[in-house]
């Protein structure tokens, strides 16, 4: 059996904190062409979460905080946030699902954050996930402006260009 213990959580927290893109993931599926994605995410802030959806029919994403806490949020085309939760194993939310075609991004907004994400499989790098015009690329030297900015961000704001 696999097990979601204290080990595991500390273990990919601390390969977070030493990952250049602030994440590790523990995928608990054997292979990405498994029909039900599932994975420990830990995430650490200051990780750049690039805004995009999942295109298929029937690609929803579920999200499940184990510790720590990050905000997920959802976009219009334009880069409006539509919506904003905060998701917490201590907090009034501990878990949400994003429905296909749905913008969303992630922010870690406390150390030793991990999520447990589950969706449809099989994965595809290549056609998983479109990417929003209006957000750089990982990498990109706006990208810790805009990080900042998701964690703030309430409903009804706008992404400006500059992050």
């Amino acid at each position: 059996m696999k097990a979601i213990d204290r080990d595991l959580l500390q273990r990919l927290s601390a390969q977070a904190v030493d990952s250049g893109r602030r994440r590790a993931n523990y995928n608990f599926h054997p292979e990405p062409a498994d029909g039900v994605q599932r994975f420990c995410n830990a995430i650490e802030p200051g990780s750049y979460v690039r805004p995009h959806r999942h295109p298929a029919a029937g690609r929803w994403e579920f999200v499940l905080a184990l510790r720590g806490a990050a905000v997920l949020l959802s976009f219009d085309d334009q880069g409006q946030v539509r919506e904003r939760l905060v998701l917490s194993p201590d907090g009034a939310c501990r878990g949400a699902e994003i429905p296909g075609g749905t913008w969303h991004t992630l922010a870690a907004l406390e150390p030793g954050t991990v999520l447990f994400e589950f969706k449809p499989g099989p994965y595809s790098p290549t056609a998983d996930k479109d990417f929003v015009a209006w957000a750089p690329p990982e990498g990109d030297a706006a990208c810790p402006r805009f990080e900042r900015w998701f964690t703030i961000a309430r409903i009804g704001d706008r992404v400006s260009p500059l992050g």
